[in-house]
């Protein structure tokens, strides 16, 4: 039987806090989860060791008992910290595709590896295995995709996590990546314990009006010639609608202005929002009569004679 390095799994150092353990556990949960890899058997594996790591080191009491059996687990395994045989049971195969088999129960659950079950699982007697107890179940995770509007006004989706039909709601000025945590809506607990919870992975879809950096906006508003040069008013989208925009005389391309409360809601306080930043591009008329071209090189003269 080979011993699991479960710390070399996650990819942490063995202090690592348990915040640590967790995230590490979600990214790599994430990237490897049999969804998303369906024509790749290897990846089956890796989010099966992965799952196996978490279920110990991401509980505080199983982690001190890794910990504690160390590298003299072959010991443990012959005559156990009492001198008892631990009688673990073989772990089944890794039964695959269903999203609870994935992120369920674990010890016990025919779902790990020898080396689980002979020391965590349900069938071991004694020291480390000590039969089952009420524990919390394992988290779920899923993505939500939503536009900046969306984001803006706050808004809501119906997700199936496990066979049952979820409806999630975001606050106004969620962020791209931010994660939510549905509270007790992960796997059921081993041994009539608490439920896991369940994470939503936010994905803001980019917009082709704005840019968008923490709650300020950016963005772009033509502004013809003729404006810019003697001063005016133009029309700017905003996240609310339009409204009119003073352009001072002499403004140049690529001047920004500042409106101040224009940008995204601040995430739990919707009455706070960030600023638009209004990005002038000046454009130029592509042909001119000859009216104006005469009337242009006037003014270009006049220019030039007051340089002079």
């Amino acid at each position: 039987m080979e011993y699991k390095d479960y710390y070399k799994i996650l990819g942490v150092q063995k202090n690592a806090p348990q915040a640590d353990i967790k995230k590490a556990y979600r990214a790599l949960a994430k990237k490897y989860h049999p969804d998303k890899n369906k024509d790749n058997p290897q990846a089956e594996e890796r989010f099966k060791d992965i799952s196996e790591a978490y279920e110990v080191l991401g509980d505080e009491e199983k982690r001190k008992q890794y910990d504690q059996l160390g590298a003299n687990w072959r010991q443990f395994q012959q005559g156990g910290p009492a001198g008892q045989p631990y009688g673990g049971r073989p772990g089944g195969g890794f039964r695959g595709g269903d999203f609870s088999d994935m992120f369920g129960g674990g010890g016990g659950g025919g779902g790990f590896s020898d080396f689980f079950e002979q020391f965590f699982g349900g069938g071991a007697r004694g020291g480390f295995g000590g039969g089952q107890r009420a524990r919390k179940g394992q988290d779920y995770q899923a993505d939500m995709e939503i536009t900046l509007q969306e984001a803006f006004t706050g808004t809501s989706r119906l997700l199936n996590v496990n066979e049952q039909q979820l409806r999630i709601t975001t606050k106004p000025g969620v962020a791209d990546g931010q994660v939510l945590r549905i509270k007790g809506k992960g796997a059921p607990g081993p041994a009539g314990g608490d439920p896991g919870d369940l994470y939503i992975n936010v994905h803001v879809l980019p917009d082709r009006r704005f840019e968008r950096n923490g709650d300020d906006l950016t963005v772009s508003l033509p502004v013809d010639m003729y404006t810019a040069i003697l001063g005016g008013e133009a029309q700017v989208n905003t996240m609310s609608g339009t409204l009119k925009l003073k352009i001072p005389a002499g403004t140049q391309s690529s001047k920004t202005l500042r409106l101040r409360g224009k940008g995204m809601p601040r995430y739990g306080h919707a009455s706070q929002h960030g600023d638009l930043y209004v990005r002038i591009e000046v454009t130029l008329p592509t042909s001119l009569s000859a009216e104006e071209r005469d009337l242009l090189e006037r003014l270009r003269d006049l220019r030039k004679a007051k340089a002079a």
